[in-house]
């Protein structure tokens, strides 16, 4: 079961990843995984407009097939975007020669160096042969926000708990997490901005 932070046992297989990254300011970076979505993404682009914050979109690429308007308009705002896989796939679920040419099949599309493994599942053999082309992301923090039994201010409780310099912050961009990201996505920008912190790209 994933938890607000990475186990340790992920972090052994995620050696070398980008997990935190380290400043001498207090910045953070919000990633939303999962997009483009028609019922969350114009939202969103709109809320973060409004709040003056770029974010990074690790997008799936069949999604990206569907709305490529969607995927233009994340581009024409000014934020950061990466690679999801074609189709959501996990790599402890997948064998190698089908999961690397799954994400080569969403580069074709979404043309970014930076990719993020769904779920964090992915193999040390499948990540290593990644790495050689794209920079892989992970997280510090992840709110849950898709976790229906979950309310947005327990998301937003998460955020504060456990932000800390450096930190990467998954929230979603997808009808899934709907009410909860965008309940807690106020308050937790907020928070943030409160504390010192500022947005920056990956």
């Amino acid at each position: 079961m994933f938890i607000e932070q990475p186990t340790h046992f992920l972090r052994l297989i995620w050696k070398g990843t980008w997990r935190k990254k380290q400043s001498g300011k207090k910045i953070v970076y919000l990633t939303f995984d999962d997009g483009p979505s028609p019922v969350t993404t114009p939202k969103l682009l709109n809320l973060l407009d409004e709040y003056g914050v770029k974010a990074t979109f690790f997008c799936v690429g069949d999604n990206v097939r569907k709305y490529p308007h969607l995927f233009e308009d994340i581009k024409a705002r000014g934020h950061q975007f990466g690679n999801h896989t074609m189709h959501h796939l996990k790599g402890f679920c997948t064998n190698n020669e089908t999961y690397i040419r799954d994400v080569d099949m969403a580069d074709q599309l979404i043309q970014s160096h930076l990719m993020r493994p769904p779920y964090g599942r992915i193999k040390p053999s499948q990540l290593n042969t990644l790495a050689k082309k794209y920079e892989i992301v992970m997280w510090d923090v992840i709110t849950r926000d898709y976790n229906s039994k979950l309310t947005p201010e327990k998301i937003h409780s998460i955020v504060k708990q456990y932000t800390r310099n450096g930190s990467i912050i998954v929230f979603h961009d997808s009808e899934k997490s709907a009410k909860n990201m965008f309940g807690a996505l106020p308050l937790s920008i907020d928070f943030l901005k409160e504390e010192g912190y500022s947005f920056e790209l990956l």
